[in-house]
């Protein structure tokens, strides 16, 4: 159980970092403390080289219901325009993190997942989600567009005309639907969600780290490219990735009929 005081806690199991947002009492709803929080633990395992994959959770019920409203009331109060600075302050740099880290990251959607919340989870290259989650936009519900990247990311994942109806109609969807559009693979207990997430990211963090890099930034990069520009982009990204001790070391593995092992370098 992580300890009460810490917003945000970096839990350690090899190379494995599983980072835990901790208000469950609030449902994990971001205040400034939680979104500062994340936003160092996130740069803290980007940058330690031990950590080979990382896990994003949140503790409790809830994997986050977005932006916390109580303390955005505050701020409006102070002013309209610099209640929203915390967008380019924090949304923005924690989505950027997720999404250009150069290691997997899995989302562990524990429950229920909503506004900023989603947009963190689809910023991880995989989910793992609860069968009884509830995931929302929820932004046009209190007058607001988006942020957090799901303008971009929701409708990467299931299409542009269903994104449109899922943010302007703020409709939530079950685990279920989103396993049908192809946000997730992986559908289970709430209980067994975290452990199952752990399982995977520790299988990744026995790969090829490097490579996955690479794999990342060139599908990120694909989206505006034109098919020459993504060939040369690919042709350069694999020089780089045939350049690794990890890559000289599996084809020597393969040659001699063994299984690889992989030392992320």
């Amino acid at each position: 159980m992580p300890d009460a005081g810490e917003a945000v806690v970096i839990e350690r199991q090899e190379s494995v970092a599983t980072v835990v947002l901790n208000r469950p009492d609030a449902h994990n709803a971001l205040n400034r403390g939680l979104k500062d929080g994340l936003l160092r633990a996130l740069n803290e395992v980007s940058d330690d080289s031990a950590v080979r994959a990382v896990v994003l959770t949140g503790e409790g019920t809830s994997f986050c219901v977005g932006q916390d409203l109580s303390e955005h009331a505050e701020a409006l109060e102070r002013g309209a325009f610099s209640a929203f600075d915390t967008v380019v302050q924090h949304y923005t740099p924690i989505v950027a993190a997720l999404a250009t880290m150069p290691k997997p990251v899995i989302a562990a959607v524990n429950g229920t997942c909503v506004g900023a919340g989603l947009g963190f989870a689809l910023a991880c290259d995989l989910r793992v989600l609860a069968s009884q989650a509830t995931l929302s936009t929820a932004f046009t519900s209190i007058g607001l567009t988006c942020d957090s990247g799901l303008s971009m990311t929701l409708a990467r994942a299931v299409g542009e005309a269903r994104a449109r109806e899922l943010i302007l109609l703020d409709r939530s969807f079950s685990a279920r639907e989103a396993v049908n559009w192809g946000i997730s693979a992986d559908v289970m207990e709430a209980g067994q969600v975290r452990g199952h997430a752990q399982k995977l990211a520790a299988t990744l963090a026995a790969g090829p780290t490097r490579a996955y890099a690479e794999v990342k930034a060139a599908v990120s990069a694909a989206w505006t490219m034109t098919l020459p520009e993504a060939l040369d982009a690919e042709a350069a990204a694999q020089a780089r990735a045939g350049a690794t001790r990890d890559h000289a070391a599996a084809v020597q593995a393969f040659l001699a009929k063994k299984r690889p092992e992989f030392e992320g370098r």
